[in-house]
């Protein structure tokens, strides 16, 4: 009979692990958080904040839920030991005490492990630790932050009655610098410049550098390792020309004069292997090379950790276990030994990565290939493939380059030629990052050059580039916002929520975002600043490690920032709604030949998606409600039937019309409500049973008609029954 029982997060861990741990163990999986804050107490947030204290209240997160507790409590029972073994971050060790409070555990084990073999397992169940309290600390006061800030200020946007959804704290500081960069492209106004080169018979090309005696920047060639942008490279220009007439001038002079080599320089420079894969690299390289958004990346990986084929994939350290250098070092003496270093190339983590964890990398480098071929499918092989190989490119030597510069001098003009050969490959024969070999012919000092031509190219300057989903998270790990676990999920809610959309690769605000954005620019100007919100992400990290209390934290942020904040964010959303209510008359509207029934002026036509007609009309005169749209029954302009009070009392049962979707509190039938706002007809899908009217829980059952479907505030998405 089993005496232990082994709790892991993922139900795809769970035949690996029995593997491993045999018949004395039984593994069970929570599949994922258990528990979140209720939506009981004010504005629903499940917990009540008091001087420097917080009350939270937790229920189980779904029906599914309730279900996995019921049988872990069951499995409980049966052993004499129970030892917690979630994921090895801060989500995991959060989940960890979730388990505990909700099974009723007085002191159970955890364990943590980065990798799913049997040496990694057995060591983690023989070195248990307690609950690290500091880590599920951080982990509260994150789901309260984050609860405070979604349910407290997303009410603000729902104001803007334009479908917006939603504020979150990494969300909206995302959204932010998407927006932030569609503007300047908007604003971006193209010069002319041109390029001017001139081409020797001596077999290479050299390009426009400035005046002898005039002060000139030697750009150097930064050797950067960027995930996010592949191996593509820009092809080279002169110093930039700013007019036709200079570049024909420029061009003229080559012709004239005499061309002289004045300048010769060669140098070996060393390129440093790239360090092993963290969550944000990993996203980054396989969003450019394997063309995966980070959401994918993240599922693949994910299986690939359940299958122990690499460690854990959410983390933010680039340290290597000795054992991993030891065996990447057996496996470069046996296959590639120029390759082997003299000693190891250390990286450097940075401040905020947790040095516990290790960077991802294979759990055993020495498995072959062809095996793992037919085991996984396409998608899974080539990211393992791209994780070997980032692993054993950063166990390599350095990849060793010649660079050369020719200067030439015509007349009072100088020209420039670089060239670059790759000398010994090094990590570059697993780790392509390097540009292309660029030969320069063997020359000397003094030479005199035969030009072949001169020429000049007339370009155009370029707007900044949108971001790619590789890019962004680059720039989000760069800027502090968020970690890596929270890097692929933001940016899927962004385009769930319709604020950005995925145009050739890349990512566009859409005009709903952009208005959010802007909205919130003037509402709550400091949670877009991502100096604001990397001061919270370190706050988080200050309560991880012990330095201070997340409780006083949580209240003294909400108290000193976020309450004030949010009132004076209220009277923006006042001030907005005034302005556009007042402002209707002043905007420019197409007019229809049907008149106003009070004034007799044409009424305007004002566009909407939701209408079949795309349009209904309305005066814009300063009449109150004279809104009419189109009949397909009578072929007329019609006002609302349900407009007047007495006509909806009068005849009740045209109000509401039964749907096939249950509640999803009591599972009776919604039906759909008819209603005036603003105006407008509107419909709205609400409970019907008539005692849900006077009902607390039934209170946040409204689902309101948008582009994309019925949508609640509290339950989300409708789905298709």
């Amino acid at each position: 009979m089993p005496k232990r029982l082994l709790v892991v997060e993922s139900p795809g861990k769970v035949q690996k692990l029995s593997q491993i741990l045999g018949s004395e163990w039984i593994v069970r999986a929570s599949c994922g958080h258990i528990r979140e804050l209720s939506d009981e107490g004010e504005d629903s947030l499940g917990f009540v904040m008091d001087g420097n204290s917080v009350q939270c209240r937790y229920v189980p997160r779904d029906e599914r839920a309730k279900d996995t507790i019921q049988q872990l409590k069951a499995a409980v029972k049966q052993v004499n030991e129970v030892v917690l073994a979630t994921d090895p971050d801060r989500e995991g060790e959060t989940i960890a005490w979730h388990l505990k409070e909700a099974l009723g555990l007085k002191a159970p084990k955890r364990v943590v492990y980065t990798e799913i073999t049997k040496a990694a397992v057995q060591s983690a169940i023989a070195n248990p630790r307690e609950i690290d309290s500091n880590l599920v600390g951080a982990g509260l006061c994150r789901d309260c932050l984050d609860k405070l800030v979604g349910y407290k200020g997303s009410p603000l946007v729902w104001a803007l009655n334009n479908g917006a959804k939603s504020v979150g704290r990494v969300q909206s500081a995302t959204l932010h610098l998407i927006c932030q960069r569609e503007r300047e492209i908007q604003s971006f106004v193209p010069q002319d410049y041109w390029s001017v080169w001139v081409d020797y018979v001596e077999g290479f090309r050299a390009f426009y550098k400035g005046k002898v005696n005039a002060p000139v920047e030697d750009s150097q060639e930064a050797e950067i390792n960027d995930d996010a942008a592949g191996t593509s490279t820009e092809a080279p220009e002169s110093t930039r020309v700013l007019s036709q007439a200079e570049a024909t001038h420029l061009v003229e002079e080559a012709r004239r004069h005499l061309h002289q080599i004045v300048q010769l320089e060669g140098k070996v420079v060393n390129r440093q292997p790239p360090p092993p894969f963290i969550t944000s690299t990993l996203q980054q390289a396989a969003g450019s090379r394997l063309r995966f958004a980070p959401e994918k990346t993240m599922q693949v990986a994910q299986k690939l950790y359940e299958a122990g084929l690499i460690t854990y994939m959410r983390t933010d350290s680039v340290m290597l276990s000795p054992e991993f250098c030891a065996s990447a070092r057996k496996w470069l003496e046996e296959n590639d030994p120029e390759n082997v270093p003299s000693q190891v190339a250390k990286q450097r983590s940075s401040k905020t990565a947790q040095e516990a964890h290790e960077a991802i990398r294979p759990t055993d480098v020495f498995r072959p290939s062809t095996q793992l071929r037919v085991e996984l499918d396409a998608m899974e092989f080539n990211l393992y493939v791209l994780i070997w190989k980032r692993a054993i490119a950063s166990q390599c030597r350095s990849a060793r380059l010649r660079k050369t510069r020719i200067v030439t001098q015509s007349g009072p003009i100088l020209w420039q030629a670089r060239g670059q050969v790759v000398e010994f490959l090094g990590y570059a024969r697993y780790w392509s990052n390097l540009s292309k070999d660029s030969v320069l012919p063997n020359v000397q000092q003094g030479q005199r050059l035969t030009l072949e031509n001169a020429g000049d190219e007339k370009k155009q300057t370029q707007p900044p580039p949108r971001y790619s989903e590789p890019k962004l998270v680059q720039l989000m790990e760069r800027k502090g916002i968020g970690r890596p676990s929270t890097y692929s999920p933001t940016i899927s809610t962004l385009k769930k929520r319709g604020y950005v959309q995925l145009i050739k690769e890349n990512l566009q605000p859409s005009a709903l975002g952009l208005e959010v954005d802007a909205f919130l620019l003037k509402a709550l100007p400091d949670l877009l600043a991502t100096e604001f919100t990397a001061k919270m992400e370190d706050a988080l990290d200050a309560i991880a490690e012990g330095k201070q209390p997340w409780q006083h934290y949580l209240t003294t942020w909400n108290q000193n920032y976020f309450a004030p904040a949010l009132a004076k964010a209220k009277t923006v959303t006042f001030t907005s709604n005034t302005k556009s209510s007042s402002s209707v008359a002043e905007r420019k509207y197409e007019t229809s030949r049907t008149r106003c029934p009070q004034c007799k002026n044409p009424l305007a036509k004002i566009k909407s998606s939701k209408l079949k007609k795309k349009f209904f009309l309305k005066c814009v005169n300063g009449c109150v409600d004279v809104v009419l749209f189109w009949s397909d029954r009578s072929k007329t302009w019609e006002a609302p039937r349900s407009q007047a009070a007495n006509v909806v009392a009068a005849n009740p049962q045209k109000q509401a019309l039964l749907t096939t979707h249950p509640c999803p509190v009591c599972k009776k039938p919604l039906e759909e409500y008819s209603y005036i706002k603003d105006g407008q007809s509107k419909i709205l899908l609400r409970c019907s049973n008539p005692q849900s009217r006077n009902d607390q829980k039934h209170k946040e059952v409204a689902y309101f008609n948008t582009a994309n479907g019925w949508w609640s505030p509290k339950f989300g998405e409708l789905e298709h029954t």
